[in-house]
């Protein structure tokens, strides 16, 4: 068979096969694109000493707002009447004569100092002794927390004692203390504690209840 002297130099004759391991493009072919990578992975939270994962920020702060309504409202119900008691004295001793007698001071500062003490020792008896029995309060309870020990033994109450004296002794009387503990977990790593947590060697994780 004699060349076509009419094709182009260097042009592949349309009869002729491709180079071996390549289809010719039939009709309405569609070339295969390469494939795209798949969906980032989901978030995973961090694991902890224990093999659980701990707990977010989020979690810990609405378990935290749930315990401080608790201790809010026994608070309140125990400083209603002691605040009445204390104003109904005031009233009786200096109504008339707008001045308060020595015996009438020294009644209210014993009951703001009664109020002050009872908030410390119900948050004491809330976050050491109640919350030794599973390592949670009410709100850790409800957000699938609990304080474990890095250590991997028992909560012991040694550790809670530890957590509640940097928690509310030190935040109580410190400026802006109570703020810096509770913001810690943001930028700590790998263990996300609080400044209470690193006190007492515990972390706060995510369970299953």
């Amino acid at each position: 068979m004699h060349p076509d002297p009419q094709a182009t130099p260097g042009a592949r004759d349309p009869r002729q096969p491709g180079p071996a391991g390549q289809l010719p493009a039939g009709p309405g072919h569609i070339p295969i694109q390469p494939g795209y990578a798949g969906p980032p992975p989901p978030w995973q939270p961090r694991i902890g000493p224990t093999g659980h994962p701990l707990a977010s920020f989020g979690d810990r702060f609405l378990a935290y707002l749930i315990d401080s309504l608790i201790l809010a409202l026994a608070s309140f119900v125990v400083a209603c009447p002691v605040m009445i008691l204390m104003f109904a004295t005031v009233l009786n001793d200096g109504g008339e004569r707008n001045e308060l007698t020595g015996g009438t001071i020294v009644a209210l500062v014993v009951g703001y100092g009664a109020l002050f003490v009872f908030q410390f020792v119900f948050s004491y008896l809330y976050f050491v002794e109640y919350q030794l029995r599973s390592g949670q309060t009410v709100g850790k309870r409800v957000m699938s927390l609990r304080v474990l020990p890095i250590s991997g033994r028992p909560l012991d109450r040694g550790a809670l004692v530890r957590r509640y004296l940097v928690q509310f002794v030190a935040g109580g009387f410190v400026p802006f203390f109570g703020f810096v503990d509770g913001l810690w977990q943001l930028w700590d790593q790998p263990l996300q504690q609080t400044l209470h947590d690193k006190a007492a060697e515990t972390v706060v994780a995510k369970v299953v209840q």
